[in-house]
C-alpha cells in the first residue's frame, strides 16, 4: 500500500452555533480527532474522538458559545506515516491517549504541541451543527466507507488496489478472502464495529510481507527501507503502540528491505536503558529525518541536514517476516 499525501479539508461555511457539534468523517481512514475552544481569551482542548469512515460523532454536546472552534485530525498508527498534514496557525497542547486539557496553549509533562485549523461548522435542519473531515478525492459516504476497506484490506495484505471508493470483482475477492481466513460471516461488514473488526486484524503478525510487533510497554517509532536494485529508498516514521503489530507499506517486489526502530516516551523522546537507546538496526547506514519522510538518495546523509542510522536487513526468503522489539 501507498500513503499518497492526501489532503484534509475541513468543509464548512459560517453558521452561528447553536447545538451539538458533530464531526463527520469521509475520508477513506479511521481517524482521531481532538477539537479546541476558544472563549474568553481562554483555549481548552480534548480528545482524541475515534471516527470511522461515513460515520459521524458528537464532540460538544448543547450550546456551543465558543469565539473559534479549532480541529486536529490524525490517522491511526495502523496507516503509518499519518498522510493527514497538520499545517493549522494555532499550536495547542494534546496528549497521546484520551485527554482534557484545561489551559492548551502551555504544554506541561505528559502534553505536546500539535498545530490545530479553524473551522466553521455548518448548520443543518436539525439545528445542530456539522463539521465534514474530507480528502482530495472527495468520496460521499457510501464510497468513503467502501475506500476505508480496501485501504485496510490492502494493509492487510490482500490486493484491493486502487484504493477509489468502487466496487468490483477484486474488491469483493479481497474481502471475500479476508473473512474467510478470519472465520467472519458475509452480513459482519455492514456491522457498526467492522472497522474494529479489520483494525485488529491488521494489528496481528501476517504470514506474508513484513510485521513490526510491539512488545514493549514503550511507543515505537519504526522506519522501513527498500532496495529495487536501482536504489534504495528508507520511509517513516511509523507509530506501533505497545502490543500492537503493524505492517508497513512496502509496495513492489523489492530486494531487500531494511528495518529501523526506536522506542520513545510521550515527549517523542528516545526511551534509554543502561545508558542507551531502546532501538533496533543493524550496519545499513540509510537516511531519516526526524519528521515524516521519504527519501530515496542516500548519499550524504548529514551534509543534506538528514540524519544517518543504522538498518537491519530483513530476511524475507521465507515469505513473510515478524521483528517483534521486546525489552533487553
Amino acid at each position: 500500500m501507498s500513503l499518497p499525501p492526501a489532503a484534509v479539508s475541513f468543509l464548512f461555511s459560517a453558521a452561528p452555533a447553536h447545538a451539538d457539534l458533530k464531526l463527520c468523517n469521509r475520508m477513506s481512514y479511521v481517524v482521531e480527532a481532538a477539537i479546541g475552544i476558544d472563549e474568553k481569551a481562554a483555549t481548552a482542548t480534548r480528545g482524541w474522538f475515534r471516527i470511522d469512515p461515513a460515520t459521524c460523532r458528537v464532540v460538544v454536546q448543547g450550546v456551543l458559545t465558543a469565539d473559534r472552534v479549532l480541529l486536529n485530525a490524525r490517522a491511526l498508527a495502523v496507516y503509518g506515516a499519518s498522510p493527514i498534514p497538520q499545517n493549522g496557525a494555532d499550536t495547542l497542547c494534546v496528549a497521546q491517549d484520551n485527554f482534557v486539557i484545561a489551559a492548551a496553549r502551555q504544554c506541561r509533562t505528559g502534553q505536546t504541541p500539535a498545530q490545530f485549523t479553524q473551522i466553521t461548522p455548518t448548520q443543518t435542519d436539525d439545528g445542530n451543527l456539522v463539521a465534514y473531515l474530507a480528502e482530495d478525492s472527495e468520496y460521499d459516504d457510501e464510497q468513503a466507507r467502501l475506500a476505508g476497506i480496501q485501504r485496510l484490506l490492502v494493509i492487510a495484505g490482500y490486493d484491493a488496489a486502487p484504493i477509489d471508493g468502487v466496487d468490483g470483482p477484486k474488491t469483493q475477492s479481497a474481502l471475500s478472502a479476508f473473512l474467510k481466513s478470519r472465520s467472519l460471516p458475509s452480513d459482519v461488514v455492514q456491522s457498526p464495529g467492522f472497522f474494529a473488526t479489520m483494525i485488529d486484524a491488521v494489528q496481528k503478525p501476517s504470514s506474508t510481507g513484513l510485521t513490526w510487533c510491539n512488545d514493549t510497554p514503550h511507543k515505537v517509532m519504526a522506519a522501513v527501507a527498500t532496495d529495487d536494485g536501482k536504489s534504495v529508498t528508507s520511509r517513516g516514521w511509523y507509530r506501533i503502540e505497545p502490543g500492537k503489530c503493524l505492517h508497513p507499506d512496502v509496495t513492489g517486489q523489492p530486494k531487500q528491505i531494511f528495518s529501523f526502530a526506536e522506542a520513545v516516551d510521550s515527549e517523542n523522546r528516545a526511551i534509554r536503558i543502561r545508558d542507551k537507546p531502546l532501538n533496533w538496526g543493524g550496519a545499513k547506514e540509510l537516511c531519516t529525518r526526524d519528521s515524516k519522510f521519504e527519501i530515496t538518495d542516500q548519499g550524504d546523509c548529514t551534509t543534506r541536514g538528514l540524519t544517518a542510522i543504522g538498518f537491519a536487513s530483513v530476511d524475507m526468503t521465507s515469505g513473510g517476516k515478524t521483528l517483534r522489539f521486546a525489552m533487553p
